[in-house]
């Protein structure tokens, strides 16, 4: 990677870095579709030998197919991504006569840019967030949430709401996209085969978990078949491990962009380092599935080695730390603790309890 000296540099770094990260998950697919092909062999293999080779044969088929899925999958978060992240976050599109300065504000940064304005959309929630969403120009939406309106002042909320048209400028939607549906495909398959890899078959008839006959044949067979899983459960398991790692490594590093993005078109890090610190503490969502948390401006992770490797966001301290040191903005330092906020009166969520579980039920949907 290049040695960041300024925004620019800065940019450049995390864009480099964001590539490596999507380059891996095409291995990982192919890492899934040789598990799968592992667990195909093993009901007929002579040896653990003759079992990787099958599966060596097996592959490109499979591979051929789990690019299929993949592509299924792209089709469904295309055309139906805004109306299903909506959903699930309970956000409300508003029109200009709803809210005449917000509109006025985004305009404005958008006409600056060139870039055509997005609809925009509204949480009833007295949490301090926003979101973007959206693959083409007809379905740009940027979303904030009521807490958020109320807590900043004019230029703070205009450096939220260029954070979130630098994650459009940047293709971050389309790119989390990408990154969720490979994460979402490792997963599905990791679980089907979870549940039945006791069906697959054994060289002599029986299945695995069952006995049956004898003889050092069968035995063989058996103990190739036995080893060939734990193989393919191990491929499944590290693929899925690393591609929520990824995943997560990959949103991490585009919250960084979309900072510097804010700071490129507002020319005031100020501003984008004093609402950060306004939202720290303050963003939190429960009812949002964890999927989408990675959409938002702030999600708080716990403490922890594999809590902050999953993380969905750096640290409010990181991001402003990266703020002064590449564009030289000043921070006032974190500020006073608030009390967790609530769904707030106005959520619909907050009388109805089977809300959370609905809403959870709809993620593979978004996968």
């Amino acid at each position: 990677m290049i040695t960041a000296i300024g925004l620019k540099t800065h940019l450049w770094n995390n864009g480099l870095r964001s590539l490596a990260l999507l380059a891996g998950f095409p291995v990982l697919l192919l890492l899934v579709a040789y598990a799968v092909a592992l667990l195909l062999a093993a009901g007929e293999a002579q040896s653990v030998g003759a079992g990787l080779a099958e599966a060596a044969r097996r592959l490109p088929l499979l591979a051929a197919l789990a690019v299929a899925a993949a592509l299924l999958w792209f089709a469904v978060a295309w055309f139906w991504n805004v109306r299903l992240v909506g959903a699930m976050t309970g956000a409300r599109m508003v029109g200009r006569r709803d809210e005449p300065q917000l509109h006025a504000m985004l305009e404005t940064l958008c006409i600056a840019r060139g870039l055509p304005t997005p609809r925009l959309g509204i949480i009833e929630t007295d949490a301090l967030n926003a979101y973007a969403a959206g693959v083409t120009r007809e379905q740009y939406t940027v979303v904030v949430t009521r807490g958020l309106l109320e807590a900043l002042e004019p230029p703070e909320l205009e450096a939220v709401l260029a954070h979130e048209l630098s994650h459009i400028r940047h293709g971050d939607v389309r790119l989390l996209m990408v990154a969720t549906v490979f994460v979402g495909i490792v997963s599905l398959l990791a679980d089907l085969l979870g549940r039945g890899w006791r069906r697959i078959p054994l060289g002599s008839g029986g299945r695995l978990g069952r006995s049956g006959g004898s003889g050092g044949n069968r035995k063989g067979n058996a103990g190739a078949a036995i080893l060939l899983i734990l193989i393919a459960v191990a491929c499944l398991l590290l693929a899925r491990l690393l591609a929520v790692v990824i995943r997560f490594s990959l949103s991490r590093t585009r919250e960084f962009m979309a900072d510097a993005g804010a700071v490129e078109l507002t020319r005031n890090p100020d501003a984008m380092i004093s609402a950060l610190r306004k939202i720290e503490g303050r963003s939190a969502m429960p009812r949002v599935p964890e999927d989408l948390q990675a959409m938002m401006i702030d999600h708080p992770a716990d403490r922890g080695f594999f809590a902050r490797l999953t993380a969905t966001h750096p640290t409010v301290q990181e991001r402003v730390a990266a703020l002064v040191a590449f564009a030289g903005g000043r921070d006032p330092g974190p500020l006073a603790p608030h009390p967790p906020a609530d769904t707030g009166p106005d959520d619909p969520e907050a009388d109805d309890p089977d809300a959370a579980g609905r809403d959870a039920a709809m993620v593979p949907a978004l996968r």
